[in-house]
């Protein structure tokens, strides 16, 4: 026996509250930004995930305030149209939950969080450079669903913590690589370190 939940006819926060425990676990975007002014922003977002590769391509999910004016990563994205998105593993973890803290357009959560950054190579947003794997990041797309706000990146550099990938397979080693992921709002989260593999099955 199963239980109904009408999603379409209770959209928002209770909608949240169910989606957000049941698809688990999300990766988590940390994605930093630009103002005007130069200052940098960074943000971390669940709702979020690579969609593509040809082109390489995220999508994610910046939100408004509850005055419903954009937070500062959806003003930047649209402002400048360029972000990179890191990863985050359990060493930044706490680090990561610091720059989700409310704060006024303009301040930024980095030197709070014990971030240092370095310059990016193809974006003019720089890079968290404790985070084990970061994307620079081209918009290409932003549409408006509802309340809802898509934003659709191209992914053009990958710079990944030394001994993660192999830079002649560019296969992932897990045994260097256990990014968190997030469960139910507001402070669930998982590790990713307790593993299994199954063979996909041959053609009949």
């Amino acid at each position: 026996m199963s239980l109904r939940f009408d999603v379409a006819a209770h959209p928002g926060g209770l909608a949240y509250k169910l989606l957000a425990g049941l698809v688990v676990p999300r990766p988590i975007a940390l994605v930093t930004t630009v103002d005007a002014a130069g200052n940098v922003n960074a943000a971390p977002f669940s709702f979020f995930n690579v969609m593509g590769t040809e082109p390489p391509m995220a999508v994610l999910a910046p939100g408004d305030r509850d005055d419903g004016t954009p937070k500062d990563t959806a003003a930047n994205l649209a402002a400048n149209g360029e972000c990179v998105i890191h990863l985050c593993d359990e060493a930044v973890a706490a680090m990561m939950v610091e720059c989700a803290r409310p704060l006024p357009p303009g301040v930024s959560e980095v030197t709070r969080a014990g971030f240092t950054l370095r310059p990016a190579e193809r974006v003019r947003v720089p890079i968290l450079t404790e985070c084990p794997v970061a994307l620079e990041c081209r918009v290409m797309d932003i549409r408006r669903y509802g309340e809802n706000r898509l934003v659709v990146v191209e992914l053009l550099l990958a710079h990944v913590r030394e001994g993660v990938a192999d830079p002649v397979t560019w296969k992932v080693d897990y045994a260097q690589y256990a990014p968190i992921g997030r469960l139910n709002s507001p402070d669930g989260y998982a590790r990713t370190l307790d593993r299994f593999t199954l063979r996909l099955p041959a053609a009949d």
